[in-house]
């Protein structure tokens, strides 16, 4: 059995590659169970996933700790590996680093939500959360909105975050700004990506401008929640899965607030990675991509990483 550390595992994802690789992936015929999650009982509500997935040529399943408290001592809040196997002989194959299998997973597939609904012509892009996930956002982005003239860089809870992810980006030659008004920086964005724990809104409709599009990356759970209701009211909303009707904390009170209803939820990501284009936005429009995560974009992340020569 081969092992992918985090180093390998990150070197064969980049991102020009990871991205095509789930737009075609979300078309494939596969298993996906559905997510399990356990609550492990500790005070800072920590819980264990359970990620399986599988077609004819593989199996995969990833198991991922959060620890939510993690962040108070400088450390990482999720932690995981993956465990990939032939699927025909269910002969295990590959070990890989699920934090960092993840973490590119999860930029990537909100990436490809922006390349489907985004405006071209954006050039102005709003990060919201500066951790494991929110610190690889801005290169993923780049692979597929390359016109962005101007990143800029929010964490409510952690504006040095704020300041040190902005002065990283600038030193690599990239126009980044830390902002802490947050309302006057999403009415700027052409595009927002959040990536936070948050369970109070840190995005409010009223904020956002006609022709915004969002991806919301955060909430993995009815608790969790990235936007206000006012904001999946207004918009059009697209999932990556349908698991995301139960599990994210925007659509499931939204829907239970009478904002939305499960059947304004687009699930048909797959048609839309199908197509030959983008879909036609209509003027103004505000769309809002909820990603959750699913066994499907992991199990085609760890077969990318098997398979690279």
């Amino acid at each position: 059995m081969q092992y992918f550390d985090a180093e390998e595992t990150a070197s064969r994802l980049e991102y020009d590659v990871l991205i095509p690789a789930l737009r075609s992936g979300m078309a494939l015929d596969a298993t996906v169970p559905p997510r399990q999650h356990y609550s492990l009982g500790s005070g800072d509500e920590a819980t264990l996933l359970v990620m399986p997935a599988w077609n004819r040529e593989f199996v995969g399943v990833k198991l991922v700790d959060v620890f939510p408290g993690n962040t108070a001592h400088g450390m990482p809040a999720l932690s995981s590996a993956y465990v990939l196997a032939d699927g025909g002989t269910g002969k295990h194959l590959a070990l890989l680093d699920g934090g960092e299998l993840t973490r590119r997973r999860t930029v990537a597939t909100a990436a490809l939500g922006a390349s489907l609904l985004s405006r071209e012509d954006a050039r102005v892009h709003l990060i919201v959360g500066t951790g494991h996930i929110g610190s690889a956002v801005h290169d993923a982005y780049r692979a597929v909105r390359g016109g962005i003239e101007t990143t800029l860089i929010a964490d409510p809870h952690d504006p040095a975050s704020a300041e040190a992810l902005a002065n990283s980006l600038t030193e690599r030659g990239v126009h980044a700004l830390a902002v802490d008004d947050l309302p006057e920086a999403v009415g700027r964005a052409d595009i927002v990506t959040t990536a936070t724990l948050a369970r109070e809104p840190v995005i409010r409709g009223e904020w956002v401008a006609p022709g915004t599009h969002l991806d919301l990356i955060g909430s993995f759970q009815p608790a969790l929640r990235e936007a206000d209701s006012a904001l999946m009211a207004r918009a059009t909303v697209f999932v990556d899965h349908a698991v995301a009707l139960t599990e994210s904390g925007e659509i499931v009170t939204a829907c239970a607030e009478g904002a939305l209803t499960e059947e304004e939820v687009r699930t048909d990501l797959d048609r839309l990675c199908a197509a030959p284009g983008p879909r036609p936005r209509q003027p103004g429009e505000v769309t809002v991509f909820k990603t959750v995560g699913t066994g499907l974009t992991d199990l085609v992340a760890a077969v990318t990483v098997y398979t690279r020569t």
